[in-house]
């Protein structure tokens, strides 16, 4: 693989991720999938798969039934990348959780206390 393949992957990723946003928010009428954030999008060398991170705010079930939309909305989204990318083929979108954020907003947790367990007499 040369460097220009990974490079041509991150562009369509960024592209991806910035059209999925924008449909998520104006052109998907499930439920479930109302306070979904793209994180990121990772391709696949080949331009076949698209790894999509996303966020979603509330519980472990509304972060199941979030996926579950996306997985349901799949075809659509694929059509839509489809009129708004520039591109023979669309790659396979396969949706997962990301909880990078939740992971940071432990650490913070954590953090704060063991500052208020320092500062204590």
């Amino acid at each position: 693989m040369s460097g220009r393949t990974s490079h041509r992957a991150d562009r369509v990723g960024h592209l991806i991720q910035e059209s999925l946003a924008g449909a998520l928010t104006t052109k998907v009428k499930d439920p479930r999938v109302g306070f979904v954030t793209v994180t990121g999008v990772v391709v696949s060398h080949d331009l076949s798969y698209a790894d999509v991170r996303v966020s979603v705010m509330g519980t472990e079930e509304d972060k199941a039934a979030a996926v579950e939309g996306l997985q349901s909305a799949r075809g659509f989204l694929r059509t839509h990348l489809a009129h708004t990318l520039t591109m023979r083929t669309v790659p396979e979108l396969r949706f997962q959780l990301d909880r990078g954020l939740e992971h940071a907003a432990r650490i913070n947790e954590l953090l704060a206390e063991v500052r208020r367990e320092t500062d204590e007499p």
